[in-house]
């Protein structure tokens, strides 16, 4: 369950309610705390620096535990991010269902990569860093189906890189997925867990 302990030894400094489940389904322990970061900023940052969508997928990452990490001493910090990238463009989040829509349209029966970033702080140290690719394909969707989704679709299914979440209706739209389960959802797991158990924090 959700630690509300105020030295947690496990931090994820993110609102993700994906994220979230992902660790309370693998039995873990954790307390959130949502970083407050300009990701806009930090995406333009990185281009100027010329640096590539995997190298920026972790800065994010890593801004987002850098942001709570001096809130939670000794503890192990969670940073993560998502970047969807269609050819050479990076693209946001939809901001609401016309956006949701121009993504959905504009991802129709094209290939794409989600590159999901990991970063894991104690304090003043880095103890991971890690990139995972995952490439998604969609099929070649109705305009019809793309009014029927929106309409039938949460809030929160709309607001995610890409529109859809796999775990929910947006399942529909792909043709053909290829890469690790938990990258796609936000959240590389596994090398989260092998930091974890060389720490002790897990049964090894």
């Amino acid at each position: 369950m959700i630690s509300n302990r105020e030295h947690a030894r496990l931090v994820l400094a993110s609102a993700s309610e994906t994220r979230a489940r992902i660790l309370l389904n693998v039995g873990i322990d954790f307390l959130r705390d949502p970083a407050d970061v300009d990701e806009t900023a930090i995406k333009l940052r990185c281009r100027r620096e010329g640096l590539g969508a995997e190298e920026a997928a972790v800065v994010l990452a890593e801004e987002k535990a850098r942001a709570v990490v001096a809130r939670h001493p000794g503890a192990l910090v969670i940073g993560a991010d998502q970047l969807l990238v269609s050819g050479e463009d990076w693209l946001d989040k939809p901001s609401g269902p016309d956006q949701a829509r121009e993504t959905l349209r504009r991802l129709r029966n094209r290939r794409h990569r989600l590159i999901s970033g990991l970063a894991i702080l104690r304090d003043d140290a880095v103890l991971c860093r890690h990139v995972e690719v995952a490439e998604l394909t969609m099929r070649d969707y109705s305009d019809r189906f793309i009014d029927w989704y929106i309409g039938a679709a949460e809030e929160a299914d709309l607001q995610v890189v890409g529109a859809c979440r796999l775990e929910g209706l947006g399942a529909q739209a792909f043709a053909r997925i290829g890469g690790d389960y938990f990258t796609i959802l936000g959240l590389p797991l596994l090398p989260l867990l092998d930091v974890m158990r060389r720490e002790a924090m897990l049964v090894d």
